[in-house]
This record gives structure tokens, sequence and C-alpha cells, in this order.
């Protein structure tokens, strides 16, 4: 390996990790290669990893300059990783690549190459002539690239043949500039960024091939795909309500169902009285709310071990605070004819919702 580089970084590349141990020391010796005759800079974001992904950066960064580590606590998610590293940068230019090493680093000078020449992102494509994603696709995730790429394509502006790319280029100063306007969560922070920007931006296209993982496992589970379509809900919205909120109160909805199926089935048991079944209705109905919520909206926050069975606890308990919440109000509105039966249970709901979600928040799913 070449000596490390003694002027300021031009370019900072940001590898957002989890479990990927294997794969730093091969990424580094790849940068290496690929970056010859350019000032560069690798910050590996690593969310906690328990396979020792941030102490084999340290060992590695310990000798060479160029390499840095920034290890999360308590939060996951690519794009927030992503985030992170671009705002710790003072290069000029922000690359995002993958950790598992599918991504192609050597086309990282043309992608540099492009931008100084007046683009503002340049995206690693697959999907461009001279691309090509058949060697690291399984069927499954190449279907669901398609799927996201052709929704993608009703709400985007800047045409892009490859918006679910995660391999891209830009200046440092355009990506501070769109960063208040990110959704910061899931896996396509490129998809969000075009989203953010606020007009069409400049974006050129470089071919390359996806290769297939070397080492480590894929992130890509129903999650992520959750994720996808609730940052294009969140962005057709234009931000209007928290994406957090709106998954929140979907899983809400869930919760509705799970307490009706439970409710129809108890009312079928012999000897068993509506208030007893209503009961077990409701705590079926918020635990399976508070596993969803834990798994979907607060997947970056989740709660394990010890905090899993008190964040349990906690949710029983702002959940049954908020239910006599909704209890309260629509009674007020109906005894003072301000509403109907249907008028006033919709607002008791609608408190309840909001009660759940700004309480939770705060009590069970606090950053830690």
């Amino acid at each position: 390996m070449a000596l490390p580089a003694a002027l300021p970084a031009e370019l900072t590349v940001i590898v957002p990790c989890y479990n990927e141990a294997a794969n730093v020391a091969p990424m580094v010796k790849r940068l290496d290669a690929a970056l010859q005759g350019i000032a560069w800079e690798v910050v590996f974001v690593d969310d906690d990893s328990p396979d020792g992904t941030t102490a084999r950066v340290r060992q590695i960064a310990a000798r060479d300059p160029r390499v840095r580590g920034l290890r999360r606590i308590g939060r996951r998610g690519l794009a927030s990783a992503v985030t992170e590293g671009a705002l710790s940068s003072s290069a000029a230019y922000v690359a995002v690549i993958d950790g598992d090493l599918q991504h192609d680093e050597t086309i990282l000078p043309a992608m540099l190459e492009a931008v100084r020449g007046g683009a503002e992102v340049a995206v690693g494509s697959r999907h461009v002539e001279g691309g090509d994603a058949t060697n690291g696709f399984s069927a499954a995730r190449a279907a669901v690239s398609d799927a996201g790429t052709r929704m993608a394509a009703l709400l985007l502006s800047t045409p892009v043949r490859d918006p679910m790319s995660g391999f891209f280029l830009m200046p440092r100063i355009l990506f501070e500039a769109v960063a208040p306007r990110l959704s910061a969560r899931g896996f396509k922070i490129l998809l969000d960024v075009l989203l953010s920007a606020g007009r069409p931006l400049r974006v050129a296209e470089v071919p390359y091939r996806f290769q297939p993982r070397l080492a480590g496992e894929s992130k890509l589970d129903t999650t992520v795909l959750l994720e996808f379509l609730g940052l294009l809900l969140d962005k057709a919205l234009g931000g209007w309500l928290p994406l957090r909120f709106l998954a929140f109160a979907a899983v809400g909805g869930i919760g509705i169902l799970v307490h009706l199926a439970v409710l129809g089935l108890a009312s079928r048991l012999p000897d068993v009285h509506f208030v007893t079944a209503q009961w077990a209705a409701t705590f079926a109905a918020m635990t399976v709310n508070f596993l969803l919520n834990n798994r979907i909206t607060y997947r970056d926050m989740r709660l394990r071990g010890g905090r899993l069975a008190r964040g349990l606890i906690l949710f029983y308990v702002v959940c049954g605070i908020g239910a006599a919440a909704n209890v309260g109000v629509a009674g007020l509105l109906v005894r003072e004819g301000l509403a109907g039966w249907g008028l006033a249970g919709a607002a008791g709901a609608l408190m309840t919702v909001v009660w759940n979600y700004a309480v939770s928040s705060t009590l069970v799913w606090r950053g830690r």
C-alpha cells in the first residue's frame, strides 16, 4: 500500500457498515489502488457491529491517517449513517459506497471527474449502457429494485436511470445544503437526496457492474421495503407529517384489526364475559403494536433484552392512559352536544394516536 497522503483530503469516501469486519481491510486496499493521485480519506460509519468492525477500522487507522471510524451507539440505519459520515467531512467532495465490496470502486475517479466537470451528482449506475446488476442480485432483490425504480420515477423531477443506487458522489457543500431536509431513514439515501433537493439536479450516471458479496450477509429484508415505501409517502406529502408518525399510525391500524380478531374469537368461548374479552383483546393489540413499532417504526432505536421488557411495560402504561383519554374526550364531546358518536369517537381516537406517539417517542424509544 502506498504511503498515506499528507495533503488535506479532496474526497471523503463514506462507508456505512454493520457486521462488515472482514471487508474493512480489502476496502481500504481497493480504495488505495483506485484513487492514486487523488487526496482521499475513508470514513467507516459503524452501527456498533458485534463482529468487531470498529475495532478492525481502528487497527488500520492507527497506521493510516486516511482511515477514520465513527461508531454509533443506540441508533441504526444506512441513510442516517451516511448523513453523519458526510457531515463529519471537510473535503470538497463526498462519495458513498457500500461496505460489502459489491460496488466497483474503480469508477470513483470517473465519478469525481464528472462532478468536477459540472455534474452535481455522479451516480454509479447499473442501468445505463455498460452497467450490469445480474452478478450480485438475487431474483427477489432485483424485483424489489426494479419496482422501486418505477415508483421513484413518479416523484423524481430529475431523470435518473438508477435512483435506487447506493453508490454516488457529490460536492460536500451541496450535501450539507440538502441534509436538513433529508428523511435520513432507510437504505435509499440517494433517492432521499434527489427528492429533498427542491429542484432538478444535474446528474451524471457512470456505468458499473454490480458484484457478488464475498463476505458478510445482505441487510435487505421486508422492513427495508416498508421503509422505502414510507420514504416515498413522506416526500409525496412534502414532509407535512413525520414519517415515523405515519408508521406509528399504520401500526395502530393493524392493532385495531388484532383487537377485533381477538375479541371475535373470545366471544365464541363459553362463560367469557365481554369485559374479560375486551381486556384480552386490548392487551393482545398493545403487544402486537409494541412489537411492530419496535421492528418498523423505531427500527433505528430497536429495544433488545432487558430494555425490550421495560419498554413493553411502559408501552402498556402509555397506551392505557391514552385509552382513558380517548373515552374521556369522546364522552365530553357527546355530553356537551358538540359532536355525535361517530365524530366524538374519531376525535378521541386521533387524540390517542397523537398521545401514544408523542409519549412513546419520549419514554419508550427515547434516544439512548
